[in-house]
C-alpha cells in the first residue's frame, strides 16, 4: 500500500521534511515514489509547500496519509 508521509532530511538539529508518497513497507528514509512537497518546522511560519494536485491524485489512488502528515496539512489548510 502507498503511504503519504514525511521523510527527514537536513543536518542534526536543523531538520527539514519532504512530503513523499512511498511504499508502506519501506523505511522512513528509503527511496520514495514521488516528492509532493516540503515542510520546514524550524522557520517561524512553519513553512509548508505542497503540490495539491499530486496530493489529490495519490489520495484518489488509495494512498493513506500518516497521522502526523495529516495533522501538519490540516494546520496548513491543505487538507480538505
Amino acid at each position: 500500500m502507498v503511504r503519504l508521509r514525511m521523510q527527514r532530511v537536513g543536518r542534526i538539529k536543523t531538520s527539514h521534511f519532504r512530503i513523499v508518497a512511498t511504499d508502506s513497507r519501506k523505511a522512513r528514509d528509503a527511496a520514495s515514489l514521488e516528492v509532493l512537497g516540503h515542510y520546514h518546522p524550524r522557520e517561524k511560519t512553519n513553512k509548508i509547500t505542497v503540490n495539491a494536485e499530486r496530493l489529490k491524485y495519490w489520495l484518489s489512488q488509495g494512498a493513506q496519509a500518516s497521522d502526523t502528515l495529516r495533522t501538519v496539512l490540516k494546520t496548513a489548510g491543505a487538507w480538505a
